[in-house]
C-alpha cells in the first residue's frame, strides 16, 4: 500500500520561515525531504505523503513552551510518528549533520502509559520539530 492508498487522510501543513535557500538545505539535504513545486515565495515538500510548505515570511512570533516530563516543550511543533527503527535511523542522521537538540533524543513517560522516544529541533527559522517513535503504536491515544 502507498501513502496514497492509506486509509489516513495526508495532511497539508504551511510553516513560515525567514530564508528558503536555508529551509531548501535543511528540508531537503538535512532531513532528506523530496521538494515538489516552488516559487519565489514557497517550497512544497514531500513529508511522507503529506503536503508540507514552506513559506517565506521574515516576521516571526513569540515563542512559547510547555513543561512536558520534565522538558521544556516549545509550542507550537510538528513532526511524524515513526517506527522505533526509523526513529534511531533518524535520530543518527540528525546528530551526523551536526543538529542541535532542543530535547536530545531519549524515552518519554519511561514505564508508563504512552512511553515514547521522541526528540525535538529546530529548523533556520526557528520552527520547531517533533519527531517521536512508540514501542506499542496502540498506545499513541492511549489515556
Amino acid at each position: 500500500m502507498t501513502v496514497l492508498d492509506s486509509p489516513i487522510p495526508r495532511f497539508h501543513l504551511a510553516m513560515p520561515v525567514d530564508d528558503l535557500d536555508a529551509a531548501r538545505h535543511f528540508y531537503g539535504a538535512v532531513l532528506g525531504l523530496e521538494q515538489g513545486r516552488s516559487s519565489d515565495t514557497w517550497i512544497d515538500w514531500n513529508l511522507r505523503g503529506h503536503q508540507f510548505v514552506t513559506h517565506l515570511a521574515p516576521e516571526r512570533a513569540q515563542r512559547i513552551h510547555n513543561p512536558v516530563d520534565g522538558h521544556d516543550v516549545p509550542v507550537p511543533h510538528f513532526g511524524l510518528i515513526l517506527t522505533v527503527e526509523e526513529f534511531q535511523t533518524f535520530a543518527e542522521r540528525l546528530k551526523a549533520a551536526g543538529t542541535e537538540f532542543v530535547i536530545e533524543p531519549y524515552v518519554r513517560f519511561q514505564g508508563q502509559t504512552g512511553e515514547q522516544w521522541t526528540m525535538f529541533f529546530l529548523d533556520p527559522a526557528g520552527n520547531a520539530l517533533e519527531f517521536k517513535a512508540f514501542a506499542d503504536d496502540s498506545q499513541v491515544f492511549a489515556a
